[in-house]
């Protein structure tokens, strides 16, 4: 009986149930260098920012967040001078929010715009019960995750890769 306590208490301290998560990926890969926006805080008042996606072609068209334009995974300046002209502040993102942040930190060498990376991508969106939709702008439960050993940090809706 004492053995099956110890164990139950030591299992989560050795990795065994550990969880992956959005969190420690960012701290490992990000340097914080564009600032974070919440998904909640987004979510408030989307129309105050403009939202680019910075994600490939095919993981747009599975889903993507309401209002957002894709731009892809390299700046494009004649897509972006359209977009960039708005007054607004800009926010990206991408599936957890790695490769956004080296998108963020391009657009900065280029504008002076305010740009911030959405903490956690559309994975954190998803996973926080806001709506996605896809190409044809329907709302869809489809997520795309990347590649499949990232659907893990996906809590919420169903995977696609």
């Amino acid at each position: 009986m004492k053995f099956t306590i110890f164990l139950t208490l030591l299992i989560p301290f050795c990795g065994f149930s550990q969880e992956k998560s959005i969190d420690r990926l960012l701290d490992l890969y990000n340097t914080r260098s564009v600032p974070y926006i919440s998904v909640q805080e987004l979510k408030m008042k989307p129309e105050a920012y403009v939202i680019l996606d910075t994600r490939k072609t095919e993981e747009f068209n599975v889903s993507h967040l309401p209002g957002a334009v894709w731009v892809g995974e390299k700046p494009h300046e004649t897509l972006l001078n359209s977009v960039l002209n708005s007054k607004k502040p800009v926010v990206v993102y991408c599936t957890v929010g790695i490769r956004s942040e080296d998108y963020g930190e391009k657009l900065n060498r280029t504008t002076k715009k305010q740009v911030y990376n959405l903490y956690g991508g559309i994975f954190a969106w998803k996973d926080a019960g806001y709506k996605v939709i896809d190409h044809k702008g329907k709302p869809t439960e489809q997520i795309h995750t990347f590649a499949k050993n990232w659907e893990d940090y996906l809590k919420t809706g169903i995977a696609v890769h």
